[in-house]
C-alpha cells in the first residue's frame, strides 16, 4: 500500500473516500461521531439524522471533484 504525503492526492476511490472522510469533511465527521457516541445507549431511528446528512453531503461533494 502506498503512503500519501500532503501534496499528493489519492487516486483509488477507497483512498479518496478515506482522505475526504478524515481531511476534507473532518468537522462534519466529528460532529456526527459525537452525536452517535452521545446516543449509542438509546438508539433511535434518525436520532443523528441532521449530522449524518451534513457529513454525507460533504462527502458527496468532495468525491465529485477530481
Amino acid at each position: 500500500m502506498t503512503t500519501l504525503n500532503a501534496a499528493s492526492k489519492p487516486t483509488r476511490p477507497i483512498q479518496r473516500l478515506a482522505f475526504h472522510s478524515t481531511v476534507t469533511c473532518a468537522t462534519q465527521a466529528t460532529t456526527y461521531g459525537k452525536c452517535v457516541a452521545a446516543t449509542y445507549t438509546d438508539v433511535r431511528k434518525d436520532s443523528c439524522r441532521e449530522e449524518f446528512l451534513k457529513f454525507k453531503d460533504c462527502l458527496r461533494e468532495a468525491m465529485k471533484k477530481r
